[in-house]
């Protein structure tokens, strides 16, 4: 081989590789409720090690899909971020760090305007089981509230539920506290007479993580990577408390009644013994 070659050759290796691209399943078309989620998925693969690029998927992806496509490896997506079930870490590979340090299972209930008031009166899980909730059909939620024994009225539409409400469809739509706020703007923006609930907090153990092919063991060890950095220099909690810390006041979570319901899809392996992971309301003082 001439040195001019070898040159060229030892030169090309040196290149750095180029960046993968992820792409992440898109939400919904108009607001981003899940904002926070791309920031700190930015920033932990940026203390990964590794070199990613993110984009969203070009349209809307039901979660279901978005489980699919990850399962099959289909290239569609390269990852997701949901509830965490048996089933689903079965099939996909979790990194088990709860990215919303459990606020998922603290639901609000988003109720019509002129019903404010009316679960003031509330005591238990019984004075539940005869109202009707809305649920999209794919959401772990829908199996965890028929379970608890209450009536589920579902939609295939994340859009459509709000909708759905609005025209007495169903009674009460429980949202996760970091997006409830937000999400009844969205529906006053569209002519929707929404009121989140002052009153009540539903509350199930439960975990929200980013989820990789199982082919793509790789990729899911980067993310902890990153996540594990970021937790152990304390910025972890930054972009939590940008995004959430005012809407955490507004819930008051420790003031309202708490109604307790079984998760009986969480898997055993959840990291509870991590305190440092998982939000607590504190109590009243």
């Amino acid at each position: 081989m001439s040195l001019s070659r070898l040159a060229a050759l030892l030169a090309f290796c040196a290149m750095p590789l180029a960046a993968e691209t992820l792409t992440y399943p898109l939400h919904s078309q108009d607001a981003d409720p899940e904002a926070y989620v791309v920031e700190l998925l930015r920033q932990a693969l940026a203390r990964s090690g590794d070199d990613y690029r993110l984009k969203p998927s070009r349209r809307p992806m039901p979660q279901s899909r978005a489980e699919q496509s990850l399962e099959q490896n289909d290239g569609s997506v390269q990852l997701m971020w949901a509830m965490t079930t048996r089933s689903r870490e079965e099939s996909l590979l979790p990194v088990r760090i709860p990215i919303y340090k459990g606020l998922i299972g603290w639901r609000v209930p988003l109720v019509r305007r002129e019903d404010r008031d009316w679960l003031v009166k509330v005591e238990g899980l019984d004075d539940l089981r005869p109202m009707r909730f809305g649920q999209r059909a794919d959401w772990p939620d829908t199996r965890i509230l028929r379970d608890n024994g209450l009536q589920v009225i579902t939609s295939q539409s994340y859009d459509s539920l709000f909708r759905m409400l609005d025209a007495d469809r169903f009674d009460l739509f429980p949202r996760e506290v970091v997006v409830a706020w937000e999400e009844q703007a969205h529906a006053d923006r569209e002519g929707l007479a929404l009121e989140v609930d002052s009153h009540l907090v539903l509350h199930y153990p439960s975990a929200f993580y980013f989820f990789t092919s199982r082919a793509r063991a790789d990729l899911a060890q980067a993310l902890e990577r990153g996540l594990e950095a970021m937790i152990a220099d304390g910025s972890f909690e930054a972009p939590f408390r940008q995004h959430h810390g005012e809407t955490l006041e507004r819930a008051a979570l420790e003031r309202r009644r708490v109604i307790e319901l079984e998760n009986l899809d969480l898997p055993a392996q959840t990291p509870f013994r991590r305190e440092e992971l998982w939000y607590r309301p504190h109590a009243p003082q």
